[in-house]
């Protein structure tokens, strides 16, 4: 049952509308998927409050504006600290971002590794690698943000990132239960609703959807709340520490506006030498693919490095009216 901060459902009387953004006016829902991938289980009620939310992810041209107007630097343009990496050579600690590099057929799919590469000079204003630029791109979303990035930004324009539970319940657009954030078909009447990757990854990409690499902002249909892309073409970040749903103390209660777990639990374990905390990051992006990765759907959610940025990674903002 869908809940509000306001009388009859509206927005804060004292709250003005905000330019770009989309009132969200909080509730009850079912957060998670006992259906899916095991991190998002189990299932379990939550309820956030009212908040607004940015209509689609931070762009290129929106994220310049912040740069010009504070000289800001993002991570992956900035030599990496040898001490938070102990044993790494000087060329390991040279400014880069995380790009997809297609493989040839016969790789193992079980090692993303063999599709991802560190590259120097890749960063927001070369999000396909040192020789892009952002001609032609000012409309698509930002991309190589590392958390620290995105925090700035949102500091910088007087808004905050969103929780989880606030991204997941917005994502859901009302409605409760479904697989997608426009309902249970992936492709309803043929039509593709998300910028998602078709054919065989990660050899082949048939863009059926049209976009091989980020499509413009609101390229696709707006869920039930009027929010665009929270399916597909960029990941975004959540300020939640990341931590098994399954670690939930009392998932047969409902939670209030929950903030995850704690910084040094969502450290990866499979990397005890490296401590490295871990946010959750929701909605999927251009690279997820039915045959391989199915987290475009709003309870998918995946444990992403604070210090790390990729070309598949972004964001967006809330701003809660208390």
């Amino acid at each position: 049952m869908l809940g509000t901060d306001c009388p009859n459902g509206g927005m804060p009387i004292e709250t003005q509308v905000r330019q770009g953004m989309v009132w969200i006016p909080g509730g009850e829902f079912l957060m998670g998927s006992n259906s899916h991938y095991p991190e998002e289980a189990p299932a379990h009620r939550v309820v956030v409050g009212g908040f607004w939310m940015d209509r689609t992810t931070v762009t290129n041209a929106e994220f310049r504006r912040f740069v010009e107007a504070t000289g800001y630097a993002t991570l992956a343009e900035r030599p990496a600290n040898a001490a938070d990496y102990p044993g790494a050579s000087v060329d390991s600690l040279a400014p880069a971002s995380a790009l997809f590099v297609r493989p040839p057929r016969g790789i193992d799919r079980s090692n993303h590794y063999n599709w991802w590469a560190y590259v120097r000079g890749a960063n927001w204003r070369h999000p396909r690698g040192p020789a892009s630029g952002l001609k032609g791109l000012e409309g698509h979303p930002v991309v190589h943000i590392a958390y620290e990035d995105a925090e700035a930004y949102a500091n910088w324009a007087g808004k905050a990132l969103p929780t989880e539970a606030e991204w997941e319940f917005a994502a859901r657009g009302g409605l409760e239960g479904a697989e997608f954030v426009w309902g249970d078909e992936l492709t309803p009447d043929g039509q593709h609703m998300a910028n998602t990757y078709q054919g065989e990854f990660p050899f082949r990409n048939d863009c059926e959807d049209g976009y091989e690499w980020t499509a413009p902002v609101g390229s696709f249909p707006a869920n039930g709340y009027g929010l665009c892309d929270m399916a597909g073409n960029v990941w975004q970040w959540t300020t939640d520490w990341y931590q098994d749903h399954r670690r939930i103390e009392s998932p047969c209660c409902t939670i209030t506006n929950p903030r995850g777990g704690e910084r040094e639990a969502s450290y990866d374990p499979l990397t005890p030498d490296i401590k490295i905390p871990r946010k959750v990051t929701k909605g999927g992006s251009f690279l997820c693919a039915p045959s391989y990765c199915r987290r475009y759907r709003p309870a998918a959610r995946m444990a992403q490095p604070v210090d790390t940025s990729t070309c598949h990674l972004g964001f967006r903002c809330i701003a809660r009216s208390s």
